[in-house]
């Protein structure tokens, strides 16, 4: 029964809800908040990997992201967490991320729920 259930989760595709749920284990660790409710991911496209191995069907995502600012010292971190969270997916094959500037990011993209953990 095990087995039934995890070649299931494997036929199944992974939803943008899910991505972002496997985003909120990413952190900003000057800002100690999580990618999504800091207000840093602005979109995640999902295609299909018909190329992908093994033969179950994969799926290849892109992250488009900022960070609080271009100088952030800790931007390696950042990207290399995305990856390696993403890539940790069994339905994921290959992970982009894009940094983009515009639109610039604001305090005002935090989220409720990371202004209730700041304290904002």
């Amino acid at each position: 029964m095990g087995e039934a259930k995890a070649c299931e989760r494997m036929m199944k595709n992974v939803t943008e809800d899910e991505i972002l749920l496997a985003l909120r284990d990413c952190f900003d660790p000057e800002v100690k908040l999580n990618l999504v409710d800091l207000g840093l991911i602005y979109a995640i496209v999902l295609e299909p990997d018909e190329q992908s191995k093994p033969v179950f069907p994969r799926q290849r995502v892109k992250v488009t992201m900022t960070l609080t600012t271009p100088q952030c010292p800790a931007s390696g971190l950042i990207f290399e967490q995305v990856n390696n969270r993403l890539a940790s997916i069994e339905q994921i094959s290959k992970v982009e991320v894009e940094l983009v500037w515009e639109p610039k990011w604001t305090p005002h993209r935090i989220s409720a729920a990371g202004r209730a953990q700041l304290g904002l």
